[in-house]
């Protein structure tokens, strides 16, 4: 679903998104990640344990499946989840626009702009009536790496999506994940597997 037509109907790859530095800098894939480093294995990506941060499995209510990995850090809130990817093509250029139609269709607004990872989406997303607070904005910051096999996807709330002290601190967390894409085939845009970390060492708070 990466591909797009061009004006002589042919298909066309769409191009990866991701910093020139991402193989160095992160995030990171598997086999570009330091061995030694006391990761918290997660499946699909391990997360670097690092002081004030806390960590949350997000489950779906009907299968119990993790679907999401939510770090608190910083007054801040990132949600990260990675999805299986082409080798040689990016999902963020499309997966972006379709954020943004989602948005849209909520009421809210979108802005791309130009982020530390590439184009990232500034959203205002209309705050759930339930929530005490009809009629109010939240704001958030979607970003997205295209990897090697894999693409990462981060939704930034909280004071990193304003401040850019904390919005510093989140974005070398998002750059500190590992993504473990695995060996085995999965179609683009499948979600890879999440679990529960292994040992107590890591386990999620509440």
């Amino acid at each position: 679903m990466s591909d797009i037509e061009n004006t002589d109907g042919a298909v066309v790859d769409q191009p990866k998104s991701a910093p020139d530095d991402r193989a160095s800098a992160g995030p990171f894939d598997e086999s570009e990640a330091n061995p030694v480093r006391p990761y918290v294995d997660l499946g699909g990506v391990k997360v670097l344990p690092r002081e004030g941060l806390h960590l949350r499995l997000e489950v779906e209510e009907g299968t119990k499946r993790v679907v999401a990995i939510g770090l608190d850090y910083a007054n801040s809130t990132l949600q990260v989840q990675p999805f299986a990817a082409p080798r040689s093509s990016g999902l963020w250029h499309e997966i972006r626009a379709q954020i943004a139609e989602q948005i849209a269709r909520q009421g809210g607004t979108t802005t791309v702009r130009e982020g530390t990872f590439g184009p990232e989406l500034l959203a205002q997303i209309p705050v759930a009536a339930g929530e005490g607070q009809q009629g109010q904005m939240r704001l958030a910051r979607f970003i997205g790496v295209d990897g090697p096999r894999w693409f990462l996807r981060g939704v930034i709330a909280g004071q990193a999506a304003v401040d850019p002290a904390a919005a510093a601190q989140v974005e070398d967390l998002f750059r500190s994940i590992v993504v473990v894409r695995g060996a085995t085939p999965m179609p683009p845009r499948d979600l890879i597997p999440l679990r529960m970390p292994a040992s107590s060492a890591g386990a999620p708070t509440a």
